[in-house]
């Protein structure tokens, strides 16, 4: 090891003369390894879209996915490792049925956001330990309406309309903010999310990708399930399509 780092990124216990505690951004650096997963929330519900990169030819598909499903109207994406994703995905279902199990009804998702992002802070105190290398998206849908949060590897977590973790995070928000966020449907936002992670997909130096896409809206019942495979075709079709365009005006 050599530079600022040395001697400080041993341990998630020690600080950097700057303040910094290296083990939490190196935990950074593997959710900026991995593809993007993007969470919107519309006038109607939740729309999940991540970028799985397709490590091996040999994988089947579906294997190895990066949404689940917490509670009947609660669904979860995540950027990073998957092995640490799957251990707070687990934690994530434990704090549902706990709750469900004790008060007959389903978790608060803020209640859920604040417990998950604890636990990921824990992670971060003592020295047998070391962070997480994955941020999750937690959607749902209450009386309210819908709900989003980002939980980072620090534990910090945020409410939000619209975000996105992984490698293009940066250029995905980007294109986010152009969205009239409050006056889209989830069918639509289904085509703009994967317009977006098609448009930000690298085709040179990145890996095929599987698109991976899920909801929560009235089509749904309000409950977290996979956007239909025909919807979902439909909304590749045009991302595609949309691609086409822009290289032609180009």
């Amino acid at each position: 090891m050599s530079g600022v780092g040395t001697g400080y990124d041993i341990s998630c216990t020690t600080y950097s003369p700057d303040g910094k505690v290296f083990q939490i951004d190196y935990a950074g650096k593997a959710v900026e390894n991995s593809g993007t997963a993007v969470g919107v929330r519309v006038k109607d519900g939740i729309v999940f879209g991540v970028e799985k990169l397709i490590l091996s030819k040999l994988l089947e598909k579906g294997a190895n996915r990066r949404i689940h499903t917490v509670d009947r109207t609660i669904g979860l994406a995540y950027a990073g490792m998957t092995a640490d994703a799957r251990q707070l995905v687990n934690r994530a279902r434990s704090e549902a049925k706990n709750y469900r199990s004790t008060y007959l009804s389903t978790i608060p998702t803020r209640l859920l956001n604040d417990r998950l992002s604890l636990y990921v802070q824990t992670y971060t105190l003592y020295g047998g330990y070391r962070p997480f290398g994955c941020s999750i998206l937690v959607g749902a849908w209450e009386q309210d309406g819908p709900q989003l949060y980002m939980i980072e590897p620090s534990g910090i977590s945020y409410g939000y309309y619209a975000t996105a973790v992984g490698k293009a995070k940066q250029a995905a928000k980007g294109e986010l903010e152009k969205l009239k966020l409050t006056e889209m449907t989830c069918r639509e936002a289904v085509k703009e999310v994967a317009r977006i992670i098609h448009y930000l997909h690298d085709d040179v130096k990145d890996k095929d990708f599987e698109l991976e896409m899920s909801w929560i809206c009235p089509e749904s019942g309000h409950q977290h399930q996979a956007v239909p495979e025909s919807l979902l075709a439909e909304a590749e079709e045009a991302a595609k399509a949309s691609l086409v365009e822009d290289m032609e005006d180009d």
